[in-house]
């Protein structure tokens, strides 16, 4: 803004206030140095911040500048730079730290939408070649989607993003699911979070999820999507409604530990000698099917389950076939893929036991594929990679993990031996258009922590992944199958 030196001091003359380049501006504290302005240079922030404008009041008329901006705020922790929770090499005493962090006011950090403490560089870091992350053209191709996502969501209202919704709105018509706030709201009645703080927390949320996953495996549970609940047709009603509002893709997976027997781990199975207790998880596929249905899966997960003991392989296998049959003709028509994975332990452990399956079936249509990652870096005779190439023409869901070799044990990344870049290469080439989930059934109490930290690191293996040709076997061709196995 320019204005005269009277006009500062509250005298307007002859000239009108104008607009120049400096209303725009984007002056970013650097260099951890924003606790080194002076607490009302940036306490003056918070109303353009507040309202995207500036208004001027003086006895002569009020004007009122536009000054919508992104601020972005860089501070150190402490004087010296080095506070954090592990590091010992601060010189800092508490008292200094405390007055040091006090400077940003809590008013002014009421109005900053996210905080977020950076991890110290490295000397290693600094000098590695060929890990710098994601470009600024793909961030921007993420950030595009994102934006398309949200505007999807917001057609036929007055707002275009998530900056815009009043908070009233947020907390009616686009609250977050029953129990994802609550740690929020507990917050808000400590005086912990305040008022606009939560209509910040649920901005945000929205805008991570229309930056992040693209979908969701679904697990039939009682804590999820009861598949036994009397009122399940008008639960999936609803559940639809909100995979479309958030724009996400599912597919139905049905290995839910104790849904139908709370003292059997995954039982009754499709093997059971019993043949009702072999009906129960038919049913329960079948309406796994007819869920599937209705929110548009891409696929149903099952597997086969473990050999009862007693119970002889030809006589095992039989069971399968026979109990599959209803669900392949459900699946057939619902139009929905019945995708099966080879699970370590079960009857249908391999790639090789999932062509068995096909021959026996008669390579029913319906009959696909669920490939876990993890499994194949377990036990199979393939890399995952070549998995992948190998199992191409029935793939219908892809889970994924890290995993060590002959360890049935589902890691975070990072923590076993698969190297991820030419297992995303290879599904890209295979032309693969389902899910991939992330599967970490033992970290469920941790899930947000492992989903937040997951996405990027695919995102990042993605990014570096080999951009050799990759070739991609025929249906039919004897090398699309491992060693010893046919289709």
């Amino acid at each position: 803004m320019n204005t005269s030196t009277a006009q500062r001091h509250g005298h307007i003359r002859d000239a009108s206030p104008q607009i120049s380049a400096d209303t725009d501006a984007r002056a970013l504290p650097k260099d951890g140095e924003t606790p080194e302005f002076s607490s009302r240079a940036l306490d003056a922030l918070r109303q353009p911040l507040e309202a995207g404008h500036v208004v001027i009041a003086r006895s002569a008329g009020v004007v009122r500048f536009p000054a919508k901006f992104l601020m972005v705020l860089a501070a150190n922790p402490c004087p010296c730079g080095r506070f954090s929770q592990t590091d010992t090499m601060c010189e800092c005493p508490p008292s200094a730290i405390r007055r040091y962090q006090a400077r940003l006011s809590g008013p002014l950090l009421d109005r900053v939408d996210l905080r977020v403490e950076v991890d110290r560089i490295t000397r290693a870091q600094l000098t590695e070649r060929g890990t710098r992350g994601e470009s600024t053209a793909t961030v921007a191709d993420r950030v595009r989607v994102a934006r398309e996502r949200a505007s999807a969501r917001l057609a036929g209202t007055p707002w275009l993003t998530n900056s815009e919704i009043p908070g009233r709105e947020l907390r009616s018509r686009w609250y977050a699911a029953i129990g994802a706030m609550d740690e929020a709201e507990r917050n808000l009645e400590r005086g912990v979070l305040t008022a606009r703080g939560l209509d910040r927390v649920l901005r945000v949320a929205w805008t991570v999820a229309d930056l992040g996953y693209d979908g969701v495996g679904l697990t039939l549970d009682h804590m999820h999507l009861d598949p036994l609940a009397p009122d399940l047709a008008a639960r999936t009603h609803r559940l639809a409604q909100r995979l479309d509002a958030l724009g996400l893709d599912v597919t139905v997976e049905t290995g839910a530990r104790y849904v139908l027997d709370p003292r059997r781990k995954h039982g009754p199975s499709l093997l059971d000698p019993d043949p009702d207790d072999r009906a129960r998880r038919v049913d329960l596929l079948i309406r796994a099917v007819r869920v599937a249905a209705d929110l548009g899966a891409h696929a149903v997960h099952c597997f086969s389950g473990i050999t009862p003991p007693g119970t002889d392989t030809d006589t095992a296998w039989h069971r399968l076939t026979d109990a599959l049959t209803p669900v392949l003709d459900a699946a057939t028509t619902a139009g929905v893929p019945l995708a099966v994975e080879p699970e370590p332990g079960h009857l249908l452990a391999t790639l090789a036991d999932f062509y068995r399956l096909r021959r026996m079936l008669g390579d029913p249509e319906p009959l696909g594929l669920t490939l876990d990652i993890g499994h194949c870096q377990c036990l199979e005779p393939l890399s995952p990679a070549d998995c992948i190439r190998a199992a191409a023409p029935w793939l219908r869901h892809v889970q994924i993990e890290d995993m060590r070799r002959g360890i049935h044990e589902h890691l975070p990344f990072g923590d076993g031996e698969i190297d991820f870049p030419p297992v995303l290469a290879a599904l890209s080439a295979t032309g693969y258009q389902g899910l991939t989930v992330v599967e970490l059934p033992r970290h469920s109490h941790a899930g947000p922590h492992f989903a937040e930290r997951s996405l990027p690191f695919l995102r990042s293996a993605e990014a570096t992944s080999t951009r050799s040709p990759v070739l991609v076997p025929r249906h039919g061709d004897p090398s699309a199958t491992p060693e010893g196995s046919t289709t």
